[in-house]
């Protein structure tokens, strides 16, 4: 085989478009920067796609056989096919999640609930705001700020 005639470019663009597809599932989902914006993973579907393009422009040279045009087009639509899947499935399946309609909306009293504080001890909003600011004053908090953290922990 001759190695001017491996059309390595097709092949490189379906396997990368392959890992750009599961490294989002498998490492990228890990992180916020690239959990909530893929760019990361667009970067390798640029490139997997430019390799595409490059490997499918090679296989039609008129010296290629009908079964390098064939295999390389195949190749071509379903690294094209992963692409295309990946950025419906982020961008677009991603807004038909539910709304929580059991959320409270800002300005609504939130329910009362008891968690750990960050010394372990559990705690509840009702004593948060039954309790004195400090030891010296009497004056009891008129509310209570809840700050909600996205991802994980």
């Amino acid at each position: 085989m001759n190695i001017r005639r491996f059309n390595w470019h097709i092949w490189a663009g379906f396997l990368l478009s392959i890992i750009a597809f599961v490294s989002y599932v498998l490492f990228f989902v890990n992180f916020p920067i690239t959990r909530d914006v893929p760019w990361a993973n667009l970067i390798l579907f640029m490139i997997a796609a430019w390799l595409l393009f490059v490997g499918i422009r090679r296989a039609f040279a008129p010296d290629r056989s009908r079964l390098a045009k064939i295999g390389s087009s195949v190749l071509a639509v379903l690294g094209v096919v992963l692409i295309g899947f990946f950025i419906f499935m982020t961008f677009i399946m991603a807004r038909w999640l539910p709304a929580s309609e059991g959320a409270p909306r800002v300005g609504n009293r939130a329910p009362d609930f008891t968690l750990p504080d960050a010394n372990g001890k559990t705690t509840s909003l009702a004593e948060l705001l039954a309790t004195p600011i400090n030891v010296s004053s009497t004056a009891k908090p008129r509310g209570v700020l809840l700050v909600f953290y996205r991802g994980y922990w």
